[in-house]
């Protein structure tokens, strides 16, 4: 409870919620670090996986890959990063890719390699291209784990982001490094606090998103995570 009482003491003053590292700030650019690193994870991951997935080639190769990838310290990366780059855009932005990428990646060949082989089958009779089966029926019915990966690869990231702190870069992660820096626990715990809060937001968010995208009948398979 004490961890509640310091983040409440320090949230309810009025000065955290002005300026240039005030809360709403801060919180843009935990939202923005996310963002941008998702999307490029995204653009990467998915047209990858949905290939595996249709073909079949390479399959366990890059599974592997993917999996011994999370075991990557991002942290350590990060700051390798930065050592060699310089504070630059990269530094942040690839390890946080980096750290996005596998949950999507898997998800989605799983997603598309599951299709049941007798719709492939039905697609090819009346026709299709292999594009057009990956377009109309393969992705259709992977969406409910492509939206999986993309909810877990989210949360994975905008808990991460804090990083960037560490680099001197913004964030919610500026609040935990600058408090304990000081001692100000209050502050360390108003910081983690709004990290927790916002990835309930993100999930919420991805609720939201599969239940517009993903027909009623297939979203049972994609809420196992």
């Amino acid at each position: 409870m004490r961890f509640f009482s310091f983040a409440w003491n320090w949230i309810k003053q009025p000065q955290q919620w002005h300026g240039s590292e005030g809360i709403p700030v801060r919180i843009l650019e935990q939202l923005y670090y996310t963002g941008l690193s998702l999307i490029i994870a995204a653009l990467i991951a998915i047209p990858l996986g949905i290939l595996i997935g249709h073909t079949g080639r390479g399959a366990v190769l890059v599974v592997n890959i993917a999996n011994a990838w999370r075991a990557i310290p991002t942290l350590a990366l990060l700051v390798l990063l930065t050592i060699w780059l310089g504070f630059s855009v990269l530094a942040w932005l690839t390890p946080l890719v980096v750290l996005g990428i596998p949950p999507i990646l898997v998800n989605v060949y799983e997603g598309v390699a599951g299709v049941d082989p007798e719709l492939r089958d039905a697609a090819r009779g009346m026709g299709m291209t292999p594009w057009q089966q990956v377009r109309k029926v393969e992705v259709p019915v992977a969406m409910p784990l492509i939206v999986l990966g993309l909810r877990t690869g989210a949360i994975f990231v905008v808990a991460t982001a804090t990083i960037a702190a560490y680099i001197g870069l913004g964030g919610l992660g500026r609040y935990i490094i600058d408090g304990l820096a000081v001692n100000n626990y209050g502050e360390v715990a108003g910081g983690a606090l709004f990290v927790v809060l916002l990835a309930l937001a993100v999930q919420a968010l991805f609720v939201g998103v599969r239940r517009a995208v993903v027909p009623k009948g297939l979203r049972q398979q994609g809420r196992t995570s």
